[in-house]
């Protein structure tokens, strides 16, 4: 059974990464494979490293307020590459309201201030699983 590969990013103009990479720290502590994608990225740079190394989800830190559109930009990204099994979730400064929003598009969920790296290790082991989404159903010979 493969570690259960994670791509955490910095999306968008925010220069402040100190809470993505806490995270990507728990998580690799936790013996799943991090690849942290480092400030200012975009939507396109994210999904090209998602897909490049077989991610099994994508974990967003967003304390811009672009969270609406940086979200919707992926997941659409995501969708056009036929990568919809890559889990999507997020972390940051986001307001309550917009949540179930996010939730309607496709976000897995969302840890807003308060949240333990315990919470989120945990809900990433019981909804991305085993790492089996990594295994390719169909893949090309």
């Amino acid at each position: 059974m493969s570690p259960i590969r994670v791509v955490v990013a910095k999306p968008g103009l925010d220069g402040h990464d100190r809470g993505a990479k806490v995270v990507a720290r728990a998580l690799r502590d936790a013996g799943m494979e991090v690849i942290y994608t480092g400030l200012h990225q975009t939507p396109e740079q994210i999904v090209e490293t998602a897909i490049q190394e077989d991610a099994d989800c994508v974990g967003l830190s967003v304390l811009s307020g672009a969270h609406m559109t940086l979200f919707r930009k992926l997941l659409d990204l995501l969708a056009e590459r036929d990568a919809r099994d890559i889990v999507v979730f997020g972390g940051g400064i986001i307001p309550e309201a917009d949540v179930p929003k996010l939730a309607e598009m496709g976000v897995s969920t969302v840890f807003t201030p308060g949240a333990t790296t315990q919470e989120i290790v945990d809900w990433v082991r019981a909804h991305v699983g085993d790492g089996s989404a990594a295994e390719p159903a169909d893949a090309p010979a």
